[in-house]
């Protein structure tokens, strides 16, 4: 008999992919003979490199439209679609393909293309924007509590889509799997040796944000704490970031490289030169992450790092890395009132950011290397 074909239709951001982890496996676990395909953006694909909870992948590029996804997806003749992202598009993408059933969450503008319309989990929080008033009316008010259920984690979204089809909901740590040798190339590749005694730590700091500058902790900051860091334990530093944060990024390689003296560590900028293979491994070879809540935050974790993460206007418990209440893992964020508000820039002061200072970071990164 003819294993199943199923199409996943992955989701379009490098934090939520590997958020959507915990599904696949499960999912596979479930279905350990189906034929499963998934459906990713192009800019995503390194990341599902000899990933046994997919057999196949298919990309598209951000230039392509429906209708031309829509018609290399029908000529797979896939029985079955779980779409993971909430868009209309997702939905029509699979609707166009002529997949018999289509299973994805119950969403308006895109009911009429699913077979299967799936509640939301009964513990989901949705991500609202604080409107400028709300926001003035919390700094000005008592201090609000921004409570939220078990299992409010933005993992549980995609477990509970792929319970649908008969997988296990609970939850496992997003894993993303990266070979030895891949470690050994890129070290190799950035001279840099893990092997000799007495070597110093490798920490990698991210300040970057995709999502907008309300996640982003002072750059100026960032410098402060990567020098002290430095200063306490010899560390050397990668900073990361994507190609259009690269002449930032290598500002602020620069303004540590300044700061050095003899007996510290040194400083590279990685950013923009490396492919998101490559940064896979390089994540991994870190000892520790110093970023913001971002995508290769997610992605340093999955792959074992320990992150130390700043939270201004997102929230841990919603989008934290790993699962929900891991320790080994620092998540920073103030008590600021107004904070999480969801917003890609701050309308007030961004207080949420300032109050995290340079020693408590510091000392976060000192705790999480032991």
């Amino acid at each position: 008999m003819a294993s199943q074909r199923i199409l996943v239709r992955g989701v379009n951001w490098l934090g939520d992919a590997v958020m959507s982890t915990p599904a696949l496996q499960r999912l596979r676990e479930a279905k350990p003979s189906a034929e499963i395909t998934l459906l990713t953006p192009e800019h995503l694909a390194g990341l599902w490199k000899n990933r046994p909870a997919v057999d196949n992948v298919m990309t598209f590029r951000k230039d392509e439209g429906t209708l031309r996804v829509a018609r290399r997806l029908r000529e797979k003749d896939f029985e079955l679609a779980l779409v993971l992202p909430n868009s209309p598009r997702s939905a029509l993408e699979v609707f166009l393909a002529r997949i018999p059933e289509r299973v994805g969450h119950k969403r308006p503008w895109r009911n009429w293309f699913l077979t299967r319309r799936i509640q939301p989990h009964p513990e989901a929080v949705t991500m609202r924007k604080r409107t400028t008033n709300e926001i003035r009316r919390l700094i000005q008010g008592p201090p609000a509590v921004f409570a939220l259920p078990a299992k409010a984690h933005h993992i549980h979204q995609y477990l509970h889509l792929a319970a649908a089809l008969g997988a296990n909901p609970e939850p496992v740590p997003p894993h993303i799997a990266v070979a030895a040798e891949e470690v050994t190339a890129i070290q190799h590749r950035f001279k840099i040796s893990r092997d000799a005694a007495g070597c110093p730590p490798l920490f990698g700091l991210n300040a970057g944000a995709a999502y907008g500058p309300a996640k982003r902790w002072p750059r100026e900051r960032f410098i402060a704490a990567a020098v002290t860091l430095q200063r306490r334990t010899g560390c050397h530093w990668w900073i990361f970031g994507s190609e259009a944060e690269r002449e930032s990024a290598a500002a602020m390689t620069a303004e540590i490289q300044k700061a050095e003296t003899g007996s510290f560590g040194g400083a590279q900028c990685l950013a923009g030169l490396t492919s998101l293979r490559e940064l896979c491994a390089a994540l991994k070879a870190c000892d520790l992450l110093l970023t913001n809540d971002s995508g290769p935050m997610h992605l340093a974790a999955a792959v074992g790092s320990t992150v130390v993460a700043l939270f201004g206007s997102t929230s841990p418990e919603l989008t934290g890395p790993g699962l929900h209440g891991q320790t080994r893992h620092f998540l920073l964020k103030s008590d600021t009132p107004c904070a999480p508000c969801f917003r890609r820039e701050c309308p007030i002061d961004f207080r949420c950011m300032r109050d995290l200072g340079v020693e408590q970071v510091v000392a976060a990164a000192v705790a999480a290397v032991g």
